[in-house]
């Protein structure tokens, strides 16, 4: 044996002693209740019944909760009741513990939900019955209103439409109690988009709504036929219309449109919804052991979606999952474990064992760049974009309505600023030499760090405060230099002439889609600037303003960049000198990565809008940025799996959700907490470890082992400024002579969305 095996051994060893360790302790809580009604059950039946088949039992458990219905294997299995201690009860369908299938759980409150579950959530169509009166019916997905559904409140009011993550969000109805009614769209919880609200007396408003109030253009129309046309605010130095009497009506009318705000408005708030106490997929149930597992086991708790509820340790149980239903392994059927892999060791095909080396982070390193003080290269050309930012943002401006007309998008619409060394009236005095600045389509990019919800005032700060600017280590491939600003937050890139180009022939068609789709994956893009060197050279530097997608308060332990090309798409580094901040591309990756449901159903339907407008505008050679939080480290740098994956066909777990329970409890118990994850920022995820075989060294995507770890991702499309130009086009002729066409990059941008997408399908799955 070598000496990483023998390590590997006396881990697992070490492993063992803890889990009985943590059993004894566990049994040592467990054991001092008495549980004498359900042993004296279970030794006279144990004589005469094996658990072949379900049987109808009648139980009240150590902990005083009682349960009557279908019994198997020391389980609720079919139907059954259980009551809790509490209070809450459950009547209906059960799976080896797990409340699946249709039925009713019941809070000592005396509100209810029937309809179907999964894995103790309710999920599916169903019912809720609140203590208050209030009855919701519809989709559900872990516990939340997800889908189509009808709310009645407590208060008499109604909607009837679509929901997301436990809000109102697309398109539905609201009524009040008092007949006044709103139909259009929704987000989180708010009226937000184009929408019409009718009063009862006849009286009409349509337009655009924003945080549940009119924003942006909109008809105010009186049951006369009369109306006003404008521009809406709250703040009223923003208001702006036309009012256009009715034949019928007064020529000169004396009205306010801030009385929309103020009085018809005022009695038609959203009504809230009740909170839940606690969630069935929480309730515990006090359940054996399996009788495949060992027998003789004092009994634990577990929760009615399969989690035990005693703090041990959760090895043993992984290692005992793998056994067939005579205590035997399986490890014969494709995707169970032997030993072998228990131990993190590999087989080859002569079965002998070979090491899989223990996951580990990468280095940790400084922080990233270089802080460009005075007496370096850059300081200069620092000091003229922080000029130029603070005279772009701090500019006076009206306010921008999010309708922007064709003209804010034309090429001429730029803005040149000279920045003499003494100063002007419309510049401060400055250290530098003198130079002009120049504002591409101003408007266009101060609307769109406007619907980003950019603060103009933190913005200045981030670039332009006393903390400098980083440089990054290395110019990328393009040659473009990378900045970073000291809080995270902005990335600046300096720019070829014809990316600039592309950037603003696109943005058109840019800006109606980051408006449309909040979701969208795509480079947020917040301002696009040229510094021209006044002397001798005349130097122009072009920099394009984005976010850093990567400026999170968890630590990024892994980086990718994946493309779906295999042509040179590896790192040149050995393994032992990766840092955390190498960025690793296609052939590198070692990883598959598991969505919830409703994520993973978004981000297919996000990565099929944002690719249709790269192939649009012609652009190709993008790729996924993708940042990997491992959340269960070792003190020595050694990656914690979350455990193994039921292997295909295993019906046992086969529905069971496999995001961290406790944190996703906590999540659907705070739905506020929801809103600092986004499709690609913060989500939580489990990510399965893949292996390549030495005969597919070139394989894109490895096979999965079945070894999870529980992750935070960051992920977005970069690089969308590349067309589809004569030098791409070369490029591609050059290297389909050399090389298989499907390998390299530079492809025709129809054939590079497609590979694209189908590449992304492979290495991102839905939870299972």
């Amino acid at each position: 044996m070598s000496k990483e095996q023998s390590t590997v051994f006396r881990a697992w060893e070490a492993t063992i002693r803890k889990t009985q360790a943590a059993k004894k302790r566990a049994n040592s809580i467990f054991g001092t209740i008495s549980i004498a009604h359900a042993e004296d059950d279970n030794d006279d039946e144990n004589d005469s019944r094996n658990s072949a088949e379900p049987y109808h039992a009648e139980k009240i458990l150590p902990n005083g909760d009682y349960y009557t219905g279908q019994w198997y294997d020391n389980f609720p299995h079919g139907q059954g009741k259980y009551l809790w201690t509490d209070g809450c009860m459950y009547v209906g369908e059960w799976y080896k513990g797990k409340t699946m299938g249709r039925g009713r759980f019941s809070w000592p409150s005396g509100a209810t939900y029937e309809g179907e579950f999964k894995s103790g959530y309710m999920d599916g169509i169903g019912t809720y019955t609140g203590s208050n009166g209030a009855t919701y019916r519809g989709q559900w997905v872990m516990n939340m209103k997800h889908g189509h559904g009808l709310k009645y409140f407590s208060n008499g009011d109604w909607y009837d439409g679509e929901w997301r993550r436990g809000f109102q969000e697309g398109n539905g109805k609201y009524e009040w109690k008092n007949g006044n009614q709103y139909v259009g769209e929704w987000k989180n919880g708010l009226i937000c988009g184009k929408g019409s609200f009718v009063w009862t007396n006849g009286n009409k408003f349509d337009g655009n709504w924003e945080d549940g109030l009119p924003k942006g253009n909109g008809t105010f129309k009186w049951s006369d036929g009369s109306f006003y046309v404008g521009n809406w605010s709250k703040d009223s130095s923003e208001q702006n219309g036309t009012y256009y009497p009715s034949d019928s009506s007064v020529e000169d009318l004396e009205w306010d449109p801030q009385d929309l705000y103020k009085v018809h408005l005022s009695d038609s708030q959203v009504c809230l919804g009740e909170r839940v106490s606690i969630l069935p997929s929480q309730k515990k149930l006090a359940v054996w052991n399996s009788s495949k597992g060992g027998g003789g086991e004092k009994p634990r708790r577990m929760s009615v979606d399969g989690r035990v509820s005693v703090g041990m340790e959760r090895a043993f149980d992984r290692m005992n999952m793998w056994e067939g239903e005579d205590n035997t392994s399986a490890g014969g059927d494709r995707g169970r474990f032997s030993d072998a892999d228990l131990l993190g060791l590999q087989v080859d095909q002569e079965g002998v064992p070979k090491m899989m080396p223990i996951m580990r982070l990468p280095k940790a390193c400084k922080r990233q760049g270089e802080t460009i003080s005075k007496g370096h290269k850059n300081y200069e050309l620092m000091l003229n974009l922080q000029l130029g930012i603070r005279h772009s943002v701090g500019r006076p401006a009206p306010s921008a309505s999010l309708d922007l007309k064709a003209s804010a998008f034309d090429p001429k619409e730029k803005v040149w600023t000279r920045f003499p060394p003494e100063g002007s009236k419309y510049t401060p005095p400055h250290q530098s030499t003198e130079f002009r600045w120049k504002d591409y389509c101003p408007l266009v990019f101060r609307t769109l760090r406007k619907l980003f919800k950019v603060d103009p005032a933190d913005y200045m700060l981030s670039i332009c405060g006393n903390d400098a600017l980083r440089e990054l280590s290395s110019p990328g491939k393009s040659g473009s230099f990378f900045y970073l600003t000291n809080d995270d937050r902005y990335m600046i890139k300096t720019m070829k002439k014809s990316e600039a180009k592309v950037l603003i022939r696109m943005l058109p068609a840019y800006y109606n889609h980051v408006r449309s789709y909040e979701n969208t994956l795509v480079t947020k893009f917040y301002g696009l600037h040229c510094v021209k060197l006044n002397g001798t050279t005349q130097k122009k530097v072009r920099f394009i303003i984005m976010g850093n997608l990567f400026c999170s308060e968890y630590t990024i332990h892994r980086r990718f960049d994946l493309k779906g090309s295999s042509l040179g798409r590896t790192t040149d580094k050995p393994e032992s000198e990766i840092e955390a901040t190498t960025i690793l591309k296609d052939l590198d990756l070692n990883f598959i990565f598991r969505l919830q449901k409703a994520w993973f159903q978004e981000f297919c339907r996000q990565v099929d809008r944002d690719c249709e407008l790269l192939e649009q505008e012609r652009i190709m050679d993008y790729s996924l940025l993708v940042g990997l939080h491992f959340r269960e480290v070792s003190p020595n740098g050694d990656l914690i799996t979350s455990g193994m994956r039921t292997p295909p066909g295993e019906t046992e777990n086969d529905d069971e959700p496999r995001l961290s329970r406790a944190d996703m409890d906590q999540l659907l118990l705070d739905p506020d907490m929801w809103s600092r994850i986004k499709l690609g920022i913060n989500m939580p995820a489990r990510a399965e470890r893949t292996v390549r075989r030495s005969d597919c060294e070139y394989l894109l995507v490895g096979e999965p082992t079945g070894e999870l770890y529980e992750v935070v991702m960051f992920f977005g499309i970069i690089d969308i400024l590349q067309d589809y130009d004569i030098s791409k086009k070369l490029e591609h002729a050059y290297k389909s002579i050399q090389y298989d066409p499907t390998s390299i990059s530079a492809v025709d941008p129809k054939q590079y969305s497609r590979r694209f997408r189908d590449f992304l399908l492979k290495i991102f799955e839905e939870e299972i």
